[in-house]
């Protein structure tokens, strides 16, 4: 066939176009997590025009997270707008019944202060005719959450208080009666108790109407009438001292006497009023280790019932809808999220979408007839979505991250399945490396989740992404003790941890290197945190077919774990009994019994504030490989907590990715001089610069 000059000419100069629009595209690093924008908290205007939400961004200058308040028309008629411009974070938007004002949480000083004079998160208003957020509560110890009442006279917050805010003591030790003294997140135990207050909308005027040293009251929900508050507390005395019992209460918006609604052993939570005020719809797990159910029980006191039959899920997010004929809610399941709509004539739940997707942190209106949510997917962060009541005629309001991911090369992930031990159906997970080639062999990265009631699946998980950007495959697995495959399969693993866990995580690779022979059977990693730690940790010690391992957070050792961590003794169901009833099962199942076995060269990271799982189990797994020769490190993060990889401070999330790189390049690349994040900069004279 013949071509003109032009003809080669305008092909040639289409090739360089692609080219170059190749080369744009990179796979994530973890630097990109700088750029993010996560996107959360969507509330629908009281007309269901408007919706109010949160982003969050990091300022890296200052290794913190700034988060604002954003505003989007349900229509989609013009793009989402900021509301806050303010250096301080802003979250929390909640809109007045009448629709002209958005309170929200701040510690902003007010005009005329300086920064250092409201460290605390205060209510603020937010006019929208105009004009400036005057802020409207001054609590001693500010604001953690709030709600308007329905006739948009007060709201209901919740603020601590305790002996010390009017009574110093003259000692800086740290005193305790109870065996909770501590909490993950929240660090060491004050004096101060979470109690609920009532603050008046237009002068801020605040009233305690709870009280007491020996438990919080959380979670405050107006009655449909502004007349009475229920919320949630443990208020047996034994609230610090390892019982679970919280029940939900009713306490009249001026104070008084408490009425129980909620009448199980186990804990009632997420208290929701009927629109008519008679029933109060909450969750509640009456069995141990069970699944929470539905419950509904009369808000003038008397037995709850059953909302849902048969419901095999692990419901969140309450919603009212309907006009009360039914609840909306959440779940997890099969490695996605969905929202699903319980029925209450016919005691029956369905989901209202479907998808391999993360469906949630959603809102609905009942004037409008609509949902709003947050949806994100292995290629996608979180944009807001609005569609129909029932999922229908989806569209999307946002399209934040937008310009960074058309950058970005990112994997799709396959689903899996597998049959694990005894035959169980197991879901898999699988992203090939950027820039697969056939006929290449590459390295493999097995990622074993937290929980172990948690699940892997069809979410953003931007740490995958980066690893498939390094040219390594990536595989993760829900086995048993995962959450989304019914209660059945979630509390499969109790009494046998790192029994057929392991063996269906085995099976799992198993499956996968039969399916790809392009993986380098030689070169395959293993990572996880806390139960991802604790199984990265047992697989090491049990086989030595990995070439390179990196625990997270990780147990090693779960009797001193159980004597230290924030939930003492937080295993008696795993093990059917304490460390004092059942020692020998506590060290069977720990890893380091086995720690001799382990030939797999290891990078440990911990943080220093972990109060779930205490540093010592770092240390003691790190100082055990040592003691037999394995090559290790470990690298411990000061000021962080057990959420290290989720919100820990920028800098040191980015960092612990970029711990992960280094290993996982020295031993499954070979990378003899791989650089550790932490090394000196060495500039163009040779000198040394710190980084």
């Amino acid at each position: 066939m013949k071509m003109t000059v032009r003809v080669v000419v305008v092909i040639l100069a289409s090739l360089v176009v692609v080219s170059r629009a190749v080369a744009q595209t990179r796979g994530i690093t973890p630097e990109d997590y700088y750029a993010f924008e996560v996107v959360s908290d969507p509330h629908f205007s009281p007309d269901g025009a408007s919706i109010a939400f949160v982003v969050t961004t990091v300022d890296q200058k200052q290794n913190r997270r700034r988060s604002t308040i954003w505003i989007v028309p349900a229509d989609g008629s013009h793009d989402a707008a900021p509301l806050t411009r303010a250096p301080q974070s802003s979250n929390s938007p909640r809109w007045s019944p009448d629709g002209r004002t958005i309170a929200f949480l701040s510690a902003r000083p007010a005009p005329g202060e300086t920064g250092s004079d409201t460290p605390k998160n205060q209510i603020w208003l937010l006019p929208l005719g105009g004009g400036e957020p005057r802020r409207l509560t001054n609590l001693l110890n500010g604001a953690s959450s709030f709600q308007w009442s329905p006739d948009g006279l007060k709201l209901v917050v919740v603020s601590p208080s305790g002996p010390s805010d009017t009574a110093k003591s003259p000692s800086d030790v740290r005193h305790y009666t109870h065996a909770l003294y501590n909490f993950n997140d929240s660090g060491w135990f004050d004096d101060k108790r979470t109690h609920l207050w009532v603050v008046d909308a237009a002068d801020g005027r605040a009233s305690p109407i709870t009280t007491g040293d020996q438990w919080d009251d959380t979670d405050p929900q107006w009655s449909p009438d502004s007349r009475r508050i229920a919320f949630v507390s443990n208020r047996t005395g034994k609230a610090f001292d390892q019982d679970r019992n919280t029940d939900v209460w009713i306490v009249a918006a001026t104070g008084g006497p408490l009425t129980k609604i909620s009448d199980h052993s186990a804990p009632d939570t997420s208290p929701r009023w009927s629109p008519d005020g008679q029933t109060l719809a909450f969750l509640s797990d009456p069995l141990d280790r069970a699944h929470p159910r539905i419950w509904l029980a009369p808000s003038a006191g008397g037995s709850s019932r059953l909302a849902v039959n048969g419901l095999d899920l692990v419901p969140t997010g309450l919603r009212w809808a309907e006009n009360g004929r039914a609840l909306y809610f959440e779940s997890i399941v099969k490695g996605a999220t969905h929202l699903f709509r319980a029925d209450l004539a016919a005691g029956r739940a369905a989901p209202i979408m479907s998808g391999d997707r993360t469906v949630h942190l959603f809102d609905v209106s009942e004037k409008a007839n609509r949902l709003v949510y947050a949806v994100n997917s292995p290629t996608h962060l979180d944009d807001l979505v609005i569609a129909d009541r029932d999922g229908r005629n989806e569209r999307p309001l946002t399209h934040f991250n937008a310009a960074l991911t058309k950058e970005l090369q990112l994997v799709p992930v396959e689903r899996v399945p597998f049959k694990g031990a005894d035959g169980w159906d197991v879901d898999g997970f699988f992203m090939k490396p950027v820039g697969w080639q056939p006929g290449k062999t590459y390295p493999m990265v097995l990622t074993i989740h937290g929980g172990p009631a948690g699940q892997l699946g069809f979410d953003w998980y931007p740490e995958f992404q980066m690893y498939a950007a390094r040219g390594w495959a990536v595989f993760f697995t829900n086995p048993r003790g995962s959450t989304g495959y019914g209660e059945k399969f979630e509390r499969g693993i109790e009494l046998n941890w790192g029994g057929n866990d392991y063996l269906d995580i085995m099976k799992g690779v198993d499956a996968i290197l039969a399916k790809n022979s392009w993986i380098d059977r030689d070169r395959l990693g293993v990572t996880g945190g806390s139960y991802g730690g604790f199984m990265t940790n047992w697989i090491v010690s049990h086989t030595t077919r990995f070439t390179a391992a990196v625990t997270l957070r990780s147990v090693s050792n779960f009797i001193s774990d159980d004597g230290t961590r924030d939930f003492p003794y937080g295993h008696k169901d795993d093990f059917a009994g304490d460390i004092f009833e059942k020692f020998a099962a506590y060290w069977n199942a720990s890893p380091l019994k086995y720690a001799k076995n382990v030939k797999t060269p290891t990078l440990i990271l911990h943080s220093d504030m972990d109060f779930r799982v205490p540093i010592e189990q770092g240390q003691q797994w790190f100082r055990a490989l040592q003691h037999f020769g394995v090559p290790s490190e470990v690298v411990f993060f000061p000021r962080e907590n057990h959420n290290l990889t989720r919100t820990g401070e920028p800098k040191h999330l980015v960092e612990s990715l970029n711990w992960q790189v280094y290993w996982f390049d020295r031993y499954l690349n070979g990378n003899a001089s791989a650089i550790p994040p932490d090394a000196p900069a060495v500039t163009s004279k040779g000198s040394a610069q710190a980084n």
